[in-house]
């Protein structure tokens, strides 16, 4: 039998609203491979995360008791800051631009699919971005599109990709599966499935998980121009 050695994914909750804590609190719980180091108030998330050196933190964008923009800007600003998605009850296309400026590293609806949590979580360890908000998905799609050329001789170069495979590659980084990005672009399904192979081939991954990092690391790289 194989066993899987590799430390859990240590993750801290942040909201400002214990009801969504505890529900998120049991999500994570029964996810393999996934811990919750602990669950706070916005005002606690920075010595919290000091104290425990989460690997991924969910962080409440609109809390009473503290600017999630803010939290997320000291979160950045630790020593070895942890990867933070923002959550949200709504879809607002400029708290996904701001966060995304400052930082973050996707944007959750708080009425995600239990099963998309854990999915998310996995998916931010690994370095990818999730983006659950269809705004937030236009949002990585322009981003994308105007992030700079790397060295060509880099995996990350995105100049010999098309617009359609931009399109899809935001749409993967944004969490959707096959099925949700044929309708968003209004193409089939074996047509995604065609942009994603090629998508591989040209930007030297295996994975889906993999593209979606290729977007994490040039959104990353337009921000330190």
């Amino acid at each position: 039998m194989l066993y899987d050695l590799r430390p859990p994914v240590r993750v801290l909750l942040v909201d400002d609203e214990e009801l969504v804590r505890t529900a998120l609190h049991r999500i994570l719980d029964f996810a393999d491979a996934i811990t919750v180091a602990a669950a706070c108030d916005g005002p606690d998330a920075v010595a919290a995360a000091r104290r425990l050196a989460p690997d991924v933190v969910l962080l409440d964008i609109d809390m009473p008791s503290a600017n999630g923009l803010d939290v997320l800007r000291d979160l950045r600003a630790l020593p070895e800051p942890p990867v933070v998605a923002m959550l949200t009850a709504l879809d607002r296309a400029d708290h996904v631009e701001r966060a995304l400026q400052g930082g973050a590293s996707g944007f959750l609806l708080k009425t995600t699919e239990p099963r998309l949590f854990v999915d998310a979580v996995r998916l931010l360890a690994a370095g990818g971005v999730i983006c659950t908000p269809p705004g937030s998905a236009a949002v990585l799609g322009r981003r994308l599109r105007s992030a700079p050329a790397v060295a060509p001789a880099e995996p990350e170069d995105l100049t010999g990709l098309t617009d359609r495979e931009r399109d899809v590659l935001a749409l993967i980084a944004a969490g959707l599966p096959n099925a949700d990005i044929a309708t968003y672009l209004g193409m089939g399904v074996t047509t995604v499935k065609t942009h994603i192979g090629a998508l591989k081939r040209k930007l030297a991954v295996t994975s889906r998980v993999g593209l979606a990092a290729v977007v994490h690391r040039s959104a990353g790289g337009r921000e330190q121009e």
